[in-house]
Order: structure tokens, then C-alpha cells, then sequence
């Protein structure tokens, strides 16, 4: 859990729904696979298997009745949706990862996604050279809600997981991050606080990055919150 002040080394996103508006996106290529074999998703199915899940999991969760060709087709149905959609960005993300690279943060992406899609979103943000790490599905047999990947990207940066900021935006990924022992915040909904994000906020308007006093770096992430995370000098 943080504390009001919370002293941190790296901080780490979350690809959809953090650094981009993927949502409509992908719950239309998840529709539209439904829909050829006769299937349609309702969105409690959508909500509880879909957002924040790895493909692997939501196919055997809503599509494990099918023959393993017809698995083989949804995935690569999805996989050419979202690696060839265009996205919005969340407000204020490119600002705050430039921002945070600037100072000398460490910044990283832990995500459910393909590297294809991993490396197009960074290229359309204008960060690639602000990633210091990057956990995608493939380098976790468990992913979230599973402590793995945020686990593993804390491994690779040398860094004890008490020590990372972590930006979620779904219950699952809010529960990988906490149980990694991570400082989780939400982006979205109070539900979020209830799963064990510190606080939510809706996007990273109004998320500053500035220089204190004694010379270390902070983040204000609302007027409204008290939170100011302070980078190891």
C-alpha cells in the first residue's frame, strides 16, 4: 500500500485502457469472433474475461466449446484487430512518460499484449526511447491477475517491487500489481480502490512532474489527492 509520501525507483503502465483507448476496439474484435461461430458476449462475459485478460484465458473461458482451429481463427482474428487498429492516447501519458524520463525515472510497460502492438503504441506516443523495461504475455506462463509479470518487470529492473508506481486500469491488473507488492493507481473508477488501488483517477491531466526543495523529483497526480511519490535521489 502507499503511504501519503511514497518514495519510488521505476514506474510502470499498463498498455490498454493506460496508454491507450483500446476498449472499443477490442471488445468489437472479440464481438466480431463471437459472431462467426453463432456466439454473442454479453457484457458481464466481456467485463470479467475480456478487460485485462490474456487472449489464452478469455478463449477458454468463452470459446473452449469450439474445435482448436476455430480457438486458432478468434486468436488470430484478434491479434490482426489489435495490432492494426488505431488508438487514442490517454490524455496526458505522453507528457508524463517524457516528463518522468526526463528526471531520470525508469519507465516501463507491463502489459497482456504482442510486442507488434506493444512497439506500435510507443511509436504513435513518441516514448520508444523512454521504455526501460517491457513485460509482454509471452514472458509469463501466469499472467495477471497473477503477481508474474509485475514480479518479473521489478526482477529486471533490480528493484524491490515496494519501490514501483504502477498504473492499472482493470480489477485484474489492479490485482497483479498489488499482490506484486507494488503502489498501484488506478486509472478509472472507484472500483478500482476497492480491488487495491491507492486511489483512481480518470486520466494524467493535471499529473505533474516537478523538482522538490531538496532536489528529488515528485509527482503530484491530482489536486484533489495527497500521493506525492518521490524518486530515490
Amino acid at each position: 500500500m502507499c503511504k501519503a509520501e511514497h518514495r519510488f525507483s521505476a514506474v510502470l503502465f499498463d498498455m490498454d485502457g493506460v496508454l491507450i483507448d483500446s476498449n472499443a476496439v477490442i471488445e468489437q474484435g472479440w464481438r466480431e469472433a463471437a459472431s462467426m461461430y453463432g456466439k454473442t458476449l454479453s457484457q458481464d462475459e466481456i467485463s470479467k474475461h475480456i478487460h485485462g485478460q490474456p487472449g489464452p484465458h478469455t478463449i477458454q473461458a468463452l470459446f473452449n466449446d469450439l474445435p482448436l482451429e476455430a480457438q486458432r481463427t478468434i486468436q488470430a482474428h484478434i491479434i490482426h484487430v489489435e495490432n492494426t487498429a488505431e488508438y487514442d492516447p490517454i490524455p496526458g501519458v505522453s507528457q508524463l512518460i517524457t516528463l518522468l524520463h526526463a528526471a531520470g525515472v525508469r519507465v516501463g510497460i507491463v502489459t497482456s499484449g504482442w510486442r507488434e502492438k506493444i512497439d506500435r503504441v510507443t511509436a504513435m506516443l513518441g516514448v520508444q526511447t523512454c521504455i526501460s523495461v517491457i513485460v509482454e504475455r509471452d514472458d509469463v506462463k501466469k499472467g495477471k491477475p497473477f503477481p508474474d509479470p509485475y514480479l518479473l518487470a521489478a526482477e529486471r529492473l533490480l528493484t524491490p517491487a515496494n519501490k514501483i508506481i504502477v498504473f492499472e486500469d482493470s480489477k485484474s491488473g489492479v490485482t497483479s500489481a498489488v499482490r506484486a507488492g507494488t503502489c498501484c493507481i488506478g486509472i478509472g473508477g472507484e472500483e478500482l480502490i476497492a480491488t487495491g488501488a491507492r486511489f483512481a483517477i480518470p486520466n494524467f491531466t493535471g499529473v505533474e512532474v516537478f523538482t522538490r526543495i531538496d532536489g528529488s523529483t515528485a509527482i503530484s497526480l491530482s489536486p484533489g489527492h495527497v500521493l506525492i511519490a518521490e524518486v530515490d535521489q
